[in-house]
């Protein structure tokens, strides 16, 4: 057999041979310290999530003004602290499922390495200074990251249970970014773009479900139980239904740009080959990992992002 090379359309298999899995009944030997213990439950991997709040600011060409771009990041800033506050709520009511499962039973809480008491004290107050930095920046944007906390809490209580309800939630979540985002720098949000965001979002959570229905299926868990009513046939069904919304809302957003008109057009090619790509990683190579992780792990989708950056910015602040 020739030898194989690691190229950006050859890869090797993401995920580990189910033979190597940790036995989920072993009990967990604590090796953080509390701090670590304590960032680590804060998920600052998945800050990346909240760079659509910079949406606004970079489609309404206030990027190279300097007062928009703080207000843009402190309120950047509030979402990433609102959002770990949601993270150590999410973790205090799941934590006996996590123990139970054969990868989350290593998060903080599920191995006592963060005590409860201590999740319970660091939650509101991630909570209570992002709100504060929120309404430094203006009433809207407070508010916003006021009803992000609320709906996070809710759907950590019971919405994430309720099938469609949960994704559509996560959607929600990700619009309230965009919105507050572009509320920060005084700037219209397009409806095509708000409509975009949307079904991204739901693109995400749906291949998210779609990759917690494999796992479990293939380890024999069932530590989620909204997983019971998605079977995978209808989750492919989500998923190619809110690609093609994806691309068709995005590709309608950029005929009708606010600044350049259509020829923002140009930003279509590498926006649809990071979700092709996305796509192809987590049914082609079975990749498990979390979006955060793919988009940090990942060359192909790194190049298309940073593409998309790169035409955006040309086409609004160079040549505009």
């Amino acid at each position: 057999m020739p030898p194989t090379m690691e190229t950006i359309t050859s890869e090797q298999p993401t995920v580990p041979a189910e033979a190597g899995q940790a036995d989920a009944a072993a009990p967990v030997v604590p090796r953080r310290s509390p701090l670590r213990a304590a960032i680590k439950t804060g998920r600052p991997k998945e800050w990346i999530k909240n760079v659509f709040v910079f949406a606004g600011l970079l489609f309404s060409g206030k990027f190279n003004q300097s007062h928009e771009v703080l207000e843009a990041f402190v309120t950047f800033v509030a979402f990433c602290l609102i959002s770990s506050a949601g993270y150590f709520v999410n973790d205090l009511i799941d934590v006996e499922l996590d123990r139970k499962h054969p990868k989350k039973r290593f998060r903080p809480l599920a191995a006592r390495e963060l005590s409860e008491a201590t999740a319970k004290a660091i939650a509101p107050g991630l909570a209570l200074v992002a709100i504060a930095i929120a309404f430094t920046v203006n009433w809207q944007v407070g508010l916003m990251v006021v009803g992000y906390g609320i709906a996070q809490v809710a759907y950590s209580l019971g919405l994430k249970q309720i099938v469609i309800i949960d994704v559509m939630t996560l959607a929600g979540l990700f619009i309230l970014r965009v919105a507050a985002g572009a509320s920060a720098v005084d700037a219209h949000a397009s409806e095509w773009l708000i409509l975009c965001t949307g079904f991204l979002a739901a693109f995400l959570g749906f291949t998210k479900r779609r990759q917690e229905a494999v796992s479990e299926l293939h380890e024999g868990t069932s530590t989620r139980p909204v997983l019971e009513h998605y079977s995978l046939p209808f989750l492919d069904q989500m998923v190619s239904l809110v690609t093609t919304g994806t691309v068709i809302s995005y590709a309608i957003y950029t005929v009708n740009s606010p600044l350049i008109g259509n020829q923002m057009m140009l930003t279509i090619p590498p926006v649809i080959y990071a979700i092709f790509r996305y796509l192809y990683l987590i049914y082609d190579r079975s990749d498990q990992r979390s979006m955060s992780g793919i988009i940090a792990g990942d060359r192909g989708i790194q190049g298309g992002l940073l593409a998309f950056a790169l035409v955006a910015f040309l086409l609004l602040y160079v040549f505009n």
